[in-house]
């Protein structure tokens, strides 16, 4: 019988993080991910070798702004247009800028940027794929390990939980696991599908460079970028996030 998990009298987190354990590699399918809360996942990520046999790849959904959900329910069967090449670049500019706006928001903690400079090796060593899906609004909430089990080779979870602190363990959900390998290997194909698919794009790439050129990075900018960025902001009456080359005591 399946367990629940509603992250009320049972978290997702930790039953997540001691399968991760005993993992080679997995599928997350979230249609959020918080690059802080990567932190939540990270220390059992990290022993695996990396490549593409032994990584954690990430599908995240794209999710469009409210208005034009609103305005796409109207169209004739609710669906998308068609995608093109320039219309996928697009999103995914504006989804690398919504990843970026992430590190702007509240006070940045020693966490925080130890956190991130994780996740930074871990894009760079290929622990960590990130695709966006493009084709269409993804909403699904899968996780899939993969381990040497002659018995459950897969072990899924699947619900409601997003990639963040509050999906996996703070605020309510509806998560189930699932280790019936028949239907395991059906999430399994089901990822893949959409893991190939020609409009789901690799934006591993830019995470890292958002996350290099934060507060986060691993090197300290020049006191005279900092002193060069504050007098442009200033010169042009915005305020001043924690973002871009910015320091911080």
């Amino acid at each position: 019988m399946p367990r629940i998990f509603d992250n009320i009298e049972s978290n997702l987190l930790p039953v997540l993080r001691d399968t991760l354990k005993v993992s080679h590699r997995a599928d997350f399918c979230v249609g959020y991910f918080n690059l802080r809360g990567w932190r939540a996942v990270d220390s059992v990520i990290e022993p695996w070798p990396g490549g593409p046999r032994n990584c954690c790849r990430v599908l995240v959904g794209m999710q469009p702004p409210p208005q034009e959900a609103f305005r796409q329910s109207f169209h004739a069967g609710g669906s998308f247009d068609e995608l093109d090449v320039q219309t996928a670049e697009r999103l995914k500019r504006r989804l690398a800028e919504e990843f970026r706006d992430q590190l702007t928001v509240g006070a940045p903690t020693n966490d925080d940027e130890a956190g991130l400079r994780r996740l930074s090796r871990q894009l760079r060593a290929n622990k960590v794929v990130v695709k966006l899906f493009l084709r269409h609004p993804l909403h699904a909430k899968l996780y899939l390990t993969y381990r040497l089990d002659p018995v459950t080779p897969i072990a899924g979870f699947l619900g409601s939980s997003n990639l963040t602190f509050a999906g996996l363990k703070g605020q309510g959900e509806l998560n189930i696991d699932v280790l019936d390998q028949q239907t395991c290997q059906q999430l399994a194909q089901w990822f893949e599908d959409r893991w190939q698919d020609r409009w789901c794009v690799d934006i591993s790439q830019e995470l890292l460079e958002i996350i290099d050129e934060s507060w986060a990075r691993e090197e300290a900018p020049p006191p005279y970028h900092v002193y060069v960025k504050i007098a442009y902001r200033v010169r042009r009456g915005k305020a001043l996030p924690f973002s871009g080359c910015e320091s911080r005591p």
